[in-house]
């Protein structure tokens, strides 16, 4: 699939952008003071202890800032953050060498912890109960397993399942953050912020509008700032106002409400093809040319989250708003009982 530019995913090309934008401390991470206030908390009494500070959970979708709350844990305490994720830890052997070479008091960020082997996961325990790992050496009845101390750390573990993550090890986390999509007003700041950092001169209704595209997501909102800044340079010398910057984001299909050409095409499929549904998934993919995994971990969510979309035991259907969206008018309930139920 082509990369979209309101997909909350990081592209790996992107990141470098992403970090000189990141803020890095708490008082200027906006959007979530809920999790800011009772993290601050958090590491302000840890301070006060001259102990390492509890380990966290940050939970919620792409985008939000998981990873940008980890940095600012670590640049909080003064100390060095080592960054890793589920995927890359498949064999406890893995996990033994990265705590192993941790030095006292550093923040390891384990991003994706949903995804890490059962058998690292079973370590990861004992790890962060005792600061201790066991190291199985041998085969068979003469395997030995040999206590290795580790230096007190700090997990910050960041999901976005957070159901997935089995009870004993989500029980180990002495604070856990969940994050929220962000208001309008907020994601206006953050763009103020950014275009600041940027060198782009942009105004409060050119910040608002690509605030209200952005899906209540920072990643998106910064990223369509940097199409909308390329796009100043290219066609008005860098100059931004509000006609330029929707005709920035008019070019890379993003509607006002920050549907792009997926969400648009699943929406018009499900109204025009099937009648408003109900339509199962494989077929719905088919209909729009996606992978099935797409449609469902891309496009629906936005959707059932504007109201446009329903998932029903018999399949997806299109809601009144999403036919209206659309510009269609949508059949009477007597038409399709399966409609507006």
């Amino acid at each position: 699939m082509e990369h979209s530019a309101v997909d909350p995913w990081s592209e790996p090309e992107e990141r470098a952008a992403e970090a000189a934008l990141r803020p890095s401390t708490l008082e200027e991470f906006e959007g979530q003071p809920r999790v800011s206030d009772q993290l601050g908390l958090v590491l302000s009494a840890a301070k006060h202890r001259g102990t390492t500070p509890d380990h966290v959970l940050l939970s919620g979708p792409p985008g939000l800032g998981k990873t940008t709350l980890a940095m600012i844990i670590a640049s909080e305490m003064g100390v060095p953050l080592h960054i890793t994720s589920g995927p890359a830890i498949q064999h406890p052997g893995d996990l033994a060498a990265i705590l192993s070479g941790l030095v006292e008091g550093e923040v390891l960020f384990l991003d994706e912890i949903h995804r890490m082997s059962r058998p690292a996961e079973e370590m990861l325990y004992l790890a962060m109960e005792d600061f201790r790992v066991d190291v199985v050496v041998g085969k068979g009845p003469g395997a030995t397993a040999i206590p290795i101390e580790i230096p007190a750390f700090t997990l910050v573990g960041a999901t976005t399942r957070v159901g997935l993550l089995p009870s004993p090890l989500r029980d180990r986390f002495g604070f856990t953050g969940n994050l929220d999509f962000y208001e309008v007003d907020d994601l206006q700041s953050i763009v103020t912020r950014s275009s600041a950092m940027l060198g782009v001169g942009l105004d409060e209704a050119s910040a608002h509008e690509i605030a209200s595209r952005s899906r209540g997501t920072p990643r998106i909102a910064n990223r369509l700032l940097r199409r909308v800044r390329d796009y100043a340079q290219v066609n008005n010398q860098g100059r931004v106002d509000l006609a330029l910057t929707r005709a920035a984001l008019e070019l890379y299909e993003v509607d006002p409400l920050g549907l792009d050409r997926l969400d648009r095409a699943v929406l018009e499929a499900i109204c025009t093809k099937f009648g408003g549904g109900p339509v199962g998934l494989s077929t719905l993919a088919i209909s729009v040319a996606e992978e099935a995994e797409t449609v469902q971990e891309v496009a629906e969510p936005f959707l059932v989250r504007l109201g446009f979309l329903m998932r029903t035991p018999r399949g997806r259907v299109a809601t009144e708003a999403g036919w209206r969206h659309l510009g269609l008018t949508p059949p009477s309930s007597g038409d399709n009982p399966d409609l507006f139920t």
